[in-house]
């Protein structure tokens, strides 16, 4: 199933974080925290301003991004599970 956001929204894939501290300690999956970091899968066309101009959104899909704790709606397309966030959500990309 192909899936396309609308206007200013991003599919973003969570990308999994560490099973082990620095200091070597394994990390239970009770224990760990979602991540806050990303793939950008699918983005919107962007945003419109009030004259009806697009305003082209700031990033791409394959962009590692960071975004907030509670940003986004959970969803589960073809078994994987996926956020779908406003583009205003995403903190920054990482270079």
């Amino acid at each position: 199933m192909a899936f396309k956001p609308l206007h200013d929204r991003v599919l973003v894939k969570r990308v999994q974080s560490d099973d082990k501290t620095k200091g070597g300690l394994i990390i239970p999956d009770s224990a760990k925290e979602k991540p806050a970091e990303g793939e950008v899968v699918a983005v919107g066309e962007g945003a419109r301003k009030d004259s009806g101009e697009l305003i082209a959104p700031s990033v791409k899909v394959g962009d590692r991004i960071l975004f907030g704790k509670w940003s986004g709606t959970e969803v589960t397309l073809n078994g994987e599970e996926l956020l779908i966030m406003k583009e205003s959500d995403i903190m920054g990309i990482i270079a």
